[in-house]
């Protein structure tokens, strides 16, 4: 399978787009009645390049009965409209769980971090698609591709509506039901391209009717979530919650070219957030995530848990975790062994 460009080049599986594995082994042993036309790595009828760009899977599955696997957490390269038709399932993004239920419409934008299933997905019929507007952080201007046929102003209204809020859960309407619904028996006829122009058809009436319900709801927008800055905080957030994050080593440059941003910057927009340096701020993530690995993994050793978070040896890292803690590794982890000791901050 092809992989399409991460949100953040970081080593770590969840900073990557969808890899559909454990779909991909449900679909294999007959688990789910799955049904997509795709483009490049995802699963189901690959479509030729030239029809319906942009769209980088579009479907349907039916999962009956419990099922014993889930999405895996990751990113798309576009943004992702499901709907659950019926049933019922977990739905967890940037880190908060959703329970859904029939009728629930979930839109995620490319840097949100989303899984279905936790770990497990239950019964039910979901319907999807993603759609690639050519961004991968929420600062960059959308490009809606050329079969979309909203107006103008309609377009540049939904592109707002989606980019400056970022709730991921919100009640369907019988017109989007409808809508999914006719897509899956087009997708299920389609033959070659048969059925693209139907597939087009429903698309956009789709994405007028998503316009709509964003207008009925009238949730409030906010300009800061499609800023620089915003980029900055979430690639700040990543770092600090992802354990192959920290142990990567970064340059500043690095850090400040993946936000898409100059040195001087990106220096600034992280002491705004942190009121340290980056490489401060990544030193000082690497020591508390090495210190709750003392307390809580007393039977791993302090020269791999330095290395693991990042430290080019065992020595500098007892060096910089004295200066942080005002004691050794050995001494840290001793002392929270004791009988009777509180827990260290």
């Amino acid at each position: 399978m092809r992989p399409a460009p991460p949100l953040y080049k970081a080593p770590d599986r969840t900073y990557v787009i969808d890899t559909c594995r454990p779909q991909l082994r449900a679909i294999r042993e007959g688990r789910i009645d799955f049904h997509a036309l795709s483009h490049g790595h995802y699963p189901g009828t690959l479509l030729d390049r030239d029809v319906l760009r942009g769209i980088s899977t579009i479907g349907y599955w039916d999962a009956v009965g419990e099922q014993d696997w889930g999405l895996e957490a990751h990113r798309n390269e576009g943004v992702e409209v499901v709907l659950l038709e019926t049933g019922g399932m977990p739905f967890v993004v940037d880190g908060r769980r959703h329970d859904l239920r029939a009728g629930d419409l979930t839109i995620t934008r490319p840097w949100q971090l989303h899984r279905l299933g936790d770990p497990h997905i239950g019964p039910g019929r979901i319907h999807w698609f993603v759609l690639d507007v050519g961004v991968r952080r929420p600062d960059q201007p959308w490009r809606w591709p050329p079969w979309v046929s909203l107006i103008r102003e309609d377009r540049e209204e939904l592109t707002a509506r989606l980019r400056q809020n970022e709730r991921p859960v919100w009640p369907s309407t019988p017109e989007i039901r409808h809508d999914f619904q006719a897509l899956a028996e087009a997708i299920r006829q389609n033959r070659g391209r048969s059925h693209v122009s139907t597939i087009v058809v429903h698309l956009n009436h789709l994405l007028l009717n998503l316009l709509t319900l964003l207008r009925r709801q009238r949730v409030p927008r906010d300009p800061g979530l499609t800023t620089r800055e915003r980029t900055v905080e979430l690639f700040l957030e990543d770092l600090k919650a992802s354990p192959a994050s920290l142990a990567h080593p970064w340059t500043l440059p690095e850090m400040a070219s993946l936000c898409g941003l100059g040195v001087t910057t990106f220096v600034k927009y992280c002491r705004r957030r942190t009121n340290a340096s980056p490489l401060a701020y990544l030193a000082r993530c690497r020591l508390e995530r090495a210190a709750r690995r003392l307390r809580e993994e007393p039977g791993t050793s302090i020269t791999a848990i330095a290395l693991d978070c990042g430290f080019s040896s065992s020595q500098h890292f007892a060096s910089r975790f004295r200066e942080c803690f005002g004691c050794s590794p050995t001494a840290f982890r001793g002392r929270d062994r004791r009988p009777g000791r509180a827990p260290a901050p």
